[in-house]
């Protein structure tokens, strides 16, 4: 797809690849900025749960206005594809630091304390992200940049309450039936010992 263009957007290098897509690099030739793009692979857009994430991760994103939050501009949707259009972060990953040093306790807890202050910002709004881990979290000149709400899910409101539940009206703690979504290594405790229900 390199030298390609997406609606207005010319793709220049590919970013990185998860489970949920294609990120790459790419120029906004309207704007005249450079973005990123995560694309939902071709194959992929059949399988209507997994397009249903993914748009989950622009909805959730663009709600929210948090210099530790990754900032979702637009969603466009070409030839039946759908492309996701983000700010384009500058740094590297939490994960690729940890690997490179050991991290003096000053440090970490200053980016502990700019993690959980995105992640409080995103609470208050009801939506919790549900992958964070050091691969989805880049170190910037200016701190923290929280990436990636594809395993993200709305509440129906913002917390009122500390013990206030996660969930959606009607939904259940499962995205569907005897799944439970997430890096198994990343979990919270919450979701790790979550069980499923004893069938009827």
């Amino acid at each position: 797809m390199i030298g390609t263009t997406i609606d207005r957007y010319q793709i220049l290098e590919q970013l990185g690849q998860g489970g949920m897509g294609v990120v790459y690099k790419a120029r906004d030739t309207t704007l005249e900025r450079f973005v990123a793009l995560k694309v939902l692979p071709p194959e992929k857009t059949a399988d209507t749960e997994r397009r249903q994430r993914f748009l989950q991760e622009a909805k959730s994103a663009s709600s929210l206005n948090h210099p530790g939050i990754v900032t979702v501009h637009d969603v466009v949707t070409v030839d039946g594809q759908d492309v996701l259009v983000m700010e384009l972060v500058e740094g590297e990953t939490l994960e690729s630091l940890l690997a490179q040093r050991r991290m003096p306790l000053s440090e970490a807890l200053g980016l502990g304390i700019g993690i959980a202050d995105a992640m409080a910002r995103a609470h208050a709004a009801g939506i919790v992200h549900r992958e964070l881990k050091p691969s989805n979290v880049m170190i910037t000149s200016d701190g923290v940049k929280v990436l990636d709400f594809g395993l993200a899910k709305l509440t129906e409101a913002p917390f009122s309450h500390p013990e206030a539940p996660t969930l959606a009206q009607g939904e259940s703690s499962l995205t569907r039936q005897r799944a439970v979504l997430g890096t198994v290594g990343w979990m919270s405790p919450e979701q790790a010992s979550q069980r499923c229900p004893a069938p009827n």
